[in-house]
């Protein structure tokens, strides 16, 4: 399967490139803030919830900063690696067009710029259980960190590409993605911990002024 046959016709919003055929999986591959906000809001509590009484409070607290911590380099290693990864197969091509590679072709699609449930309740899914296998019980509380990490990230990527970003704060990083979309596509993979691409070798310098 090739990447253009994972596009269709593109749909009734302007900027969207359609993935599926099929109007009822294409749902599932994008989200709106609502729609994100719902979602996490939802799932956080109950997370706590299930976690509370598991662990003291400084153990607790230690392990969300761990966590916390740990989703920069997770960040980080999935959009440098399987989000930019470049196999020979064409099959595994269109997976990575699916992924990521659209995201590429249309930046600033706002229904695109946050990661949709279907793909992001499986990966965090998936460090849950590698906590509780290196933790126990106790490791939800690193989830629970590392879930606010990936929170923070999809809403401050999501800012990157919707928001102005021209206070002294932000402005920083909105540069440092653009970058990366607008002639660095081997660069600046970092969204929210921004010294990791001077600490790899990958930050680039400014090469486009951002809109």
């Amino acid at each position: 399967m090739s990447r253009k046959a994972t596009m269709a016709e593109p749909s009734s919003h302007t900027q969207q490139i359609q993935l599926f055929s099929h109007p009822w999986l294409e749902k599932f591959t994008v989200i709106t803030p609502v729609g994100f906000a719902l979602t996490w809001a939802v799932l956080m509590p109950l997370l706590v919830w299930l976690a509370w009484g598991s662990a003291s409070v400084p153990v607790a607290l230690a392990l969300g900063v761990g966590g916390l911590m740990f989703w920069g380099l997770f960040e980080y290693g999935m959009h440098r690696y399987p989000f930019h990864w470049e196999p020979k197969s064409k099959l595994l091509q269109s997976f990575v067009y699916i992924m990521h590679g659209n995201h590429h072709d249309v930046p600033n699609d706002p229904l695109r710029n946050l990661m949709p449930p279907i793909a992001s309740i499986p990966i965090t899914g998936a460090v849950w259980l590698l906590f509780l296998a290196v933790f126990g019980f106790v490791g939800t509380w690193a989830f629970v960190g590392f879930l606010i990490g990936y929170i923070i990230y999809d809403m401050l990527h999501y800012a990157c590409h919707q928001w102005p970003m021209k206070s002294r704060i932000w402005l920083p990083f909105k540069r440092h993605h653009m970058r990366h979309h607008f002639g660095a596509h081997k660069g600046n993979y970092a969204i929210t911990a921004l010294f990791l691409d001077r600490v790899m070798g990958s930050r680039v310098e400014a090469l486009k002024q951002t809109r």
